[in-house]
């Protein structure tokens, strides 16, 4: 008998979906013929965002609203992929803000979001999924963090310390799951052209990553075999301004 396409096809979950990197790295899952789980917070954006992609791969998006910071949103989210499809071999934490001023006049609920956003949402999804990957036997988890995570900047308190706290939390998580199939991996880009940013500048931006480049690393990292782990991935701009 062979295989249903319930059985065949990949699937995968984005955090963050509806635009910049993980709206990036959702279509790239999707041209490669996986069926891609979105979410974001906005009811609106995700509306929007399904209805471009429907478009374009039929079939193979879904996706609801979802504020990260609530870990019941996010357990009855994954609850809701699991039923659907009975596996999930990717996910891809993006979901990110930034609240950027010097560290005495940054109001204590912009920290907050920052890290109930960039770190917590990461581990309540990590929580979420591991225990399907693990009685599968594999999966892939990527965890968008930041060349941030590793150089700190004036006026980036809570976003520096959100990313810091990120990569621990992959390289941790890492460990738990590796002896079970499961790799997981920090992605650390550095500047991207995606609207994002925490200081000024030209208009310029030419220079800087891409959400495709992002992208590219993820399916990249997917096709590796399994017995290879990246576990910790620096991308930086290869021409920056002098």
């Amino acid at each position: 008998m062979s295989p249903t396409p319930r059985e065949t096809t990949r699937i995968a979950i984005v955090t963050g979906g509806s635009r910049g990197i993980g709206r990036g790295i959702a279509e790239a899952l999707l041209a490669d013929g996986w069926r891609v789980h979105l979410c974001s917070r906005n009811p609106a954006s995700v509306e929007e965002t399904l209805g471009e992609l429907r478009q374009r791969f039929s079939g193979q998006v879904e996706g609801r609203a979802v504020d990260v910071r609530r870990q019941e949103e996010v357990d009855a989210f994954v609850q809701s992929v699991l039923e659907r499809e009975a596996r999930i071999d990717c996910l891809v934490n993006n979901a990110g803000l930034g609240h950027f001023a010097p560290v005495d006049g940054l109001a204590g609920d912009l920290w907050r979001e920052v890290l109930q956003t960039n770190l917590d949402g990461c581990f309540y999804f990590l929580h979420a999924v591991a225990p399907a990957m693990k009685r599968q036997g594999n999966g892939w988890i990527f965890n968008i963090a930041s060349l941030a995570g590793k150089n700190p900047f004036a006026g980036g308190s809570a976003y520096n310390a959100s990313k810091f706290g990120l990569i621990g939390l992959s390289e941790a998580a890492m460990l738990d799951l590796r002896p079970h199939g499961v790799r997981v991996a920090a992605l650390l880009p550095g500047s991207v052209d995606t609207g994002f940013g925490h200081r000024g500048g030209g208009t310029e931006k030419g220079w800087m990553l891409r959400p495709e480049d992002i992208a590219s690393m993820v399916l990249h990292l997917l096709s590796y075999p399994a017995h290879a782990l990246p576990s910790l991935v620096e991308m930086r701009p290869s021409r920056p301004p002098k």
